[in-house]
């Protein structure tokens, strides 16, 4: 095994603006394993023999196998592979490790992104809109919140993965990633109690003259969701919502 490599800061920022083009390449056959492989593939120059050796052309085809996890979570495993492919370690080792990560990163991701981050930027939003923010600032506040914690999750997730290479269960186990989805879904709750009759009042207007419409779309809504039950994801229905109150607004 060869001593630690340090990683220069170019090599560093080339891997993350990469992994906002981890899914460029995803097909059924090797899922995120070409976009993996195009991340990694900055710090296999690093290798002895750089691009022209077969340690760097055997790592990037190891590492561009099939590989399925969530798209911001593979931040992690960009790294940690990248570390480990820069550390010596035995070619069987690292494939198995890359399997190994396959279920962690996205069961993990899925839980804290799709599950509980998305829904709760679209609550924010919906607040703005009840706040009487315009569509322009509603959408803004939506994409600028969404957009802000995906990018740090990748920057963290690089840099655990960097720093911790085939060791990175270690930071997989930091109470962010333990407690966060659960905090994330209380603070939603909160909002969305809030969010929710500021946003009914915008609808109705000043003369509520569409109030008995609303209160029959509310009892409509309740419902469906009732019926839904354990069969409707939770952000999508979310994302529905602000989707129509944008509409709204806009035709309005």
């Amino acid at each position: 095994m060869t001593s630690q490599v340090e990683i220069p800061v170019r090599t560093r920022l080339a891997m993350f603006v990469r992994l906002l083009a981890i899914q460029g390449a995803w097909n059924y056959e090797t899922m995120l394993g070409n976009g993996v492989g195009f991340c990694v593939e900055p710090a296999l120059r690093l290798l002895p023999g750089g691009q022209d050796g077969p340690a760097y052309r055997a790592a990037l085809a190891r590492q561009s196998q099939y590989f399925n996890a969530h798209p911001y979570m593979a931040a992690v495993a960009v790294g940690a592979l990248a570390r480990a492919e820069l550390q010596g370690e035995d070619a069987a080792k690292i494939e198995r490790f890359r399997t190994a990560l396959c279920g962690p990163l996205g069961s993990v991701g899925d839980r804290l992104v799709w599950a509980t981050w998305l829904p709760a930027c679209s609550i924010v939003a919906l607040a703005a809109f009840g706040f009487g923010v315009g569509t322009a600032g509603v959408l803004l506040v939506f994409l600028g919140i969404y957009n802000a914690g995906h990018l740090a999750l990748r920057a963290w997730g690089l840099s655990a993965g960097l720093d911790h290479g085939m060791r990175v269960a270690s930071a997989l186990g930091g109470p962010i990633l333990r407690r966060g989805p659960t905090h994330i879904a209380q603070a939603a709750a909160l909002i969305g109690g809030i969010a929710l009759p500021l946003a009914l009042d915008q609808v109705i207007g000043p003369g509520r003259a569409l109030f008995g419409i609303v209160l029959g779309a509310v009892a409509l809504g309740g419902f469906v969701l009732a019926r839904l039950h354990g069969r409707a994801e939770g952000w999508k229905i979310a994302v529905v919502l602000l989707v129509l109150f944008v509409l709204y607004s806009v035709a309005r």
